[in-house]
């Protein structure tokens, strides 16, 4: 496969410091070459792909999606959800281990690397249970998952409510240098809750999820790392006093980072009104006094990164009815469209916006796993290449993901990823783009 020169594109790369018009070759899988302008590369012979106009970039990274697989493929499948990832400019995910069976073993860890190997569109990165089972009662075999492969550790939907197992997790991510990631909820405040508590919950008179609920074992979750030294990650913030929380542990030297998603730096408890049960996530959708503080906690960076937390589930389950319908958004394919609303609004600058979604996630990975994140000679040829000013109208008919639950479908959004190329090869190409042979 001859090398490719994408010409002539504006390229941000924050983990670099680059914002400039120029040109990146890729080939055998790696950057080989960066100019700038209208510099060409010495290489004679290569194929390419004009960006005049589009933003060239970093692949996204997610570190908080589902696939689904094993168990549960009427839903999404690892070739499904990274065909998606692809369409969103994801050139590496993290997939939780909320499957069956769960991901709290090393065969099924080695299932999820030998799928992907085989039916990935993009890298797939799979993240281990924090406890056998999810079942929060006894520690998982955190040194065995990480050895094979595991990068982090997580229960996902099934909070760490047991203080001496969340104690001996994070002990344990002490010593192998990676997160405990918290789905932080006080599950005795939410029981029976559908949405954020609050005047559209008492509108509607379906029960409330208060955002206390969020908040205590944010609180429990940091003076526990702080405790023990060890790393907490929190999931999906979505509360204007988590980053409070997590702004002052942070000040405080507590090792601890924080991911926002697309959803909840977007939408609001209204959408419930208008579509029901494709609006109920968990945590819920809050108000836009809690969207100002998210938003600020990224410029501050006390929130990290954006992770899609991409739910998928069969429209079967969403038409159950608000109060039975499963919790989740399918958000791959539309999460920079969504997030491109916060650059055209003025709330978020566009290279903070592309290191949230690169080199900060890239930096919690870490090296072990490669050299990822930024645009350098002799990284991995993972790119993302998007037109932040092209109009497209979501329909959930064209996705790739088995999940077409999302808020969004007929929505016109503005900013659309054009191609994506993951380890050298391009994994999705928008109908408009040409390589020149």
């Amino acid at each position: 496969m001859k090398p490719l020169l994408i010409r002539g594109g504006r390229i941000i790369d924050p983990g670099n410091g680059i914002d400039e018009i120029g040109s990146l070759l890729i080939g055998e899988g790696k950057i080989l070459w960066l100019g700038k302008g209208e510099a060409t590369p010495p290489q004679v012979d290569f194929d390419v792909l004009t960006a005049k106009g589009l933003i060239v970039c970093h692949g996204f990274i997610d570190l908080h999606c589902h696939l689904r697989q094993p168990g549960f493929e009427e839903k999404e499948t690892i070739a499904t959800g990274t065909q998606a990832a692809a369409r969103g400019g994801f050139t590496t995910v993290c997939c939780m281990p909320n499957t069956n069976p769960p991901l709290d073993n090393r065969a099924t860890i080695e299932y999820v690397k030998a799928e992907a190997a085989k039916s990935g569109a993009v890298r797939v990165m799979p993240i281990g249970c924090v406890s056998k089972g999810r079942a929060g009662r006894e520690l998982a075999p955190l040194s065995e998952l990480a050895a094979a492969g595991a990068v982090g550790f997580s229960d996902d939907g099934s909070p760490v409510l047991d203080t001496d197992l969340m104690l001996d997790a994070l002990r344990a991510s002490r010593e192998l240098g990676m997160p405990i990631i918290d789905h932080c909820e006080h599950t005795g405040l939410t029981e029976g809750g559908v949405m954020n508590a609050g005047r559209i919950s008492a509108l509607l008179g379906l029960k409330g999820m208060p955002a206390k609920a969020e908040e205590v074992m944010v609180a429990r979750d940091v003076e526990l790392a702080k405790l023990t030294g060890g790393w907490v990650h929190i999931a999906h913030v979505s509360t204007e006093e988590s980053v409070n929380i997590i702004r002052q542990a942070k000040q405080q030297g507590v090792r601890v980072t924080a991911e926002v998603t697309p959803h909840h730096l977007t939408l609001t408890e209204e959408m419930v009104m208008g579509y029901g049960a494709n609006a109920k996530v968990n945590p819920p959708l809050r108000t836009a006094k809690d969207i100002q503080a998210l938003i600020r906690g990224l410029e501050e960076g006390v929130i990290d990164i954006i992770a899609t937390d991409h739910a998928p589930h069969t429209p079967a389950e969403k038409a159950l009815g608000f109060v039975r319908a499963p919790s989740g958004i399918s958000g791959l394919e539309t999460a920079l469209g969504s997030l491109m609303s916060l650059v055209h609004g003025g709330q978020l600058n566009l290279s903070l916006l592309i290191s949230k979604l690169t080199s900060e996630p890239a930096r919690i990975l870490g090296e072990r796993w490669g050299r990822l994140g930024t645009l350098s000679i002799g990284a991995a040829a993972d790119v993302t290449i998007f037109d932040l000013n092209k109009e497209w109208v979501v329909d959930t008919a064209k996705f790739a993901s088995k999940g077409k639950n999302t808020p969004l479908a007929g929505s016109k959004l503005k900013g659309k990823v054009m191609a994506t190329v993951s380890g050298g090869k391009m994994v999705y190409k928008d109908e408009s783009i040409t390589v020149e042979i």
